[in-house]
Parts: C-alpha cells; sequence; structure tokens
C-alpha cells in the first residue's frame, strides 16, 4: 500500500513511518518542519517532503497514486494563550479541511486521522451505578484540597470508570476544540465521498523521541525532564488522578491496524493501553528508574484540568484486534533514561 503520512517528522509520526515501513508500505512522508515542534530552522529528515497541509497545490502533487492518508499533522499542546486560536484553527482545522478536499480530486478515500482523548473533556463518572454528569470543580474546593468531582444530589465524591467512544463529547481547550473539528470534517468529508475515516483518540503518549519539557509536551516528559535536570517531578493535585498512558509504539501499531483494515464511513476509537495508572504513579515509576529523586505531591492545580479520564479499548480490540503490547509499568520504566528530542521551546506557530 502507498500511504501518504502528514507530521511524518513529529514525535508521533516518525514512529509511524517506521512502522509501516516494517510492514512493507510504501510510505510518502510530508511535514511543514513547524518550529514549534522541531526547533527553529530545523531541516526535514532525508526523503521527507518540506509540505504545508494548507497548501493545495503541494497536496496535489503528492496524492496520485497514494492508496490512503495517516494524518498526523497538528499543532498539539492544550492551547497556552487565548491568542493562539487562529493557530489551532489554521493549522488544523483549515489543514484538515484543505487536505480532505485534495484526497477527493486525487480520488483517495481511505483517511486515519490522528484524534484525541480531550475531545471527551472529562471522563466519565458514576454514582451509584448510574453516571453523572460533574457540575466542575470549584476553586474553594480546590484549594480546599477536596479534588473529586462531587455528585450534585448527594455531595460524595463521584467514581471514575472507562470512556467509551459514544461519550459526550465538550472540548475545553483551543487544542481539543480544534481535533473535534477535525473529526467533524473528517465525517462529513466521508460522508459526501463515500469514504472511510478512523479516527484514532489517542490517550497519555509518550515514548522515546519525544519532545522534551516545553508547552506542548505531556506530563510524563515534564517528569522526565526535571528527573534529568537533578529535580524532583512535580505532582499537583494529590497525585490520585487516573489517565491512561499509552506507548508511542503502540499508537504506530493501532495506525498500522487501521490503515490495513479500513472501517465503514467514520468510526472513532479509543487507542489507549488500557491499564490506568495515577499520575503520582507515573511520576513513581519514572523516578525509581531514574534513580530519583522521589516527587513530591504539592497540593497545586490548575482550575482547568481534568480529575480522571480513563479509556475503555474495547472497540479497537473488537474492529481492528488491536491491543497495546507495552504497560504503563514497562515503558515508563523505559522511557525514564530513552532519548528525548532536543527542542528549544519557541512558543505557537503563525498561523498565516
Amino acid at each position: 500500500m502507498r500511504v501518504l503520512l502528514t507530521g511524518a517528522a513529529g514525535f508521533i509520526g516518525s514512529h509511524i513511518q517506521q512502522a509501516l515501513e516494517r510492514a512493507g508500505h510504501e510510505v510518502v512522508a510530508i511535514d511543514l518542519m513547524l518550529a514549534a515542534a522541531h526547533g527553529p530552522e530545523a531541516p526535514a529528515p532525508l526523503g521527507t517532503h518540506h509540505l504545508d497541509v494548507r497548501d493545495p497545490e503541494a497536496l496535489d502533487s503528492v496524492l496520485p497514486g497514494i492508496d490512503a492518508v495517516c494524518h498526523q499533522a497538528a499543532v498539539v499542546g492544550a492551547g497556552v494563550n487565548a491568542q493562539d486560536a487562529p493557530a489551532y484553527a489554521s493549522h488544523n482545522d483549515l489543514g484538515t479541511a484543505v487536505l480532505l478536499a485534495a484526497m477527493d480530486r486525487a480520488g483517495c478515500r481511505r483517511l486515519v486521522l490522528a484524534s484525541s482523548m480531550v475531545v471527551y473533556g472529562e471522563g466519565c463518572y458514576r454514582a451509584g451505578g448510574s453516571v453523572v454528569a460533574p457540575p466542575g470543580r470549584t476553586t474553594a474546593d480546590l484549594r480546599a484540597g477536596r479534588f473529586e468531582h462531587r455528585d450534585p444530589a448527594t455531595g460524595g465524591e463521584l467514581e471514575w470508570a472507562t470512556v467509551e467512544e459514544n461519550a459526550p463529547l465538550h472540548p475545553r481547550s483551543l487544542y481539543a476544540a480544534s481535533k473535534l473539528a477535525q473529526e467533524h470534517y473528517a465525517a462529513a468529508w466521508a460522508t459526501a465521498t463515500d469514504s472511510t475515516v478512523t479516527a484514532l483518540r489517542y490517550h497519555n503518549v509518550y515514548g522515546d523521541g519525544m519532545p522534551r519539557d516545553t508547552p506542548y509536551s505531556g506530563v510524563a516528559a515534564i517528569f522526565r525532564s526535571a528527573l534529568a535536570a537533578g529535580a524532583a517531578p512535580r505532582v499537583f493535585e494529590d497525585g490520585r488522578q487516573m489517565r491512561d498512558f499509552v506507548h508511542v509504539r503502540d499508537i504506530a501499531a493501532a495506525n498500522l491496524a487501521a490503515l490495513e483494515q479500513p472501517l465503514d464511513r467514520f468510526t472513532a476509537l479509543n487507542v489507549a493501553s488500557g491499564h490506568p495508572v495515577s499520575i503520582g504513579a507515573v511520576a513513581g515509576i519514572l523516578s525509581a528508574a531514574h534513580g530519583g529523586p522521589d516527587p513530591v505531591v504539592t497540593g497545586e492545580f490548575r482550575s482547568g484540568d481534568v480529575r480522571h479520564i480513563v479509556a475503555s479499548p474495547a472497540r479497537a480490540r473488537q474492529l481492528l484486534g488491536f491491543a497495546a503490547a507495552v504497560t504503563p509499568e514497562q515503558g515508563l520504566a523505559e522511557f525514564a533514561t530513552a532519548p528525548l528530542r532536543e527542542l528549544v521551546a519557541v512558543g505557537a506557530p503563525a498561523w498565516r
């Protein structure tokens, strides 16, 4: 199969390219080489086209003969500043719309889209066996160290549960809004063109080659960078926030499975390890494997943070036969000494 891979030089994209080529597929790699992802003036890797997915003529030059597109290119992060909104809309959403139009012109009808758990907003919560929509945590509660969501009926603590793909979608950041918009464009395109889209909702991705501590990196990289500097990882709240951490090799394997097994029209799938772990435990595993220092639970908080979000990986297993091979305990211990991507943080990219 001949696959166009966008964002091929990035952390996740580079692992996907390796997995596709090992499986015998031909990869046409493209990347804009944004400074926010690669550092200033970084050259494109050998064999990678320096190309902007917002450029229709450039896409028309590489799409003929392509069997499927694996779309990883995106501005990532939580949206550090409200002024970053145009960058997210331009690179993520306009870029996806231009790509979809170019795929239609080329007659390419198969897309695998990198989406994210952030489209859900809060995770799933239960009280007495029933799903409950949490009303949100107040600043007063957070300052008092009451970090769990409360049942609006009883005031008792809500229990977290796994999130399935049919959960309500409530993006809470600029990045999340852009990822959900990508899904909506792709779903509408699939209907209009009788095409197939598999949207892979990645949970907390980590692994070798991850960028060092930047406003756009995940908490695992932030902890890892602190340890490399000889500092203790600083854990917010009480460290009991639950997440699912999935190794980048498993992300690559999920993309390979999705490309080789196109599903009907638009299908969204969680991509997760299936092994929930607390943020405090993540810091502890990394510290132990790195040789310390021990994490510090600070009680600090950010008012917009999600308390718990853990995926159900059942649908990906059912439809793709995909199951993560790396547990967080194994992968995080390896990640504690894995090489990270050297990067000078330069802020959000320009959007024009």
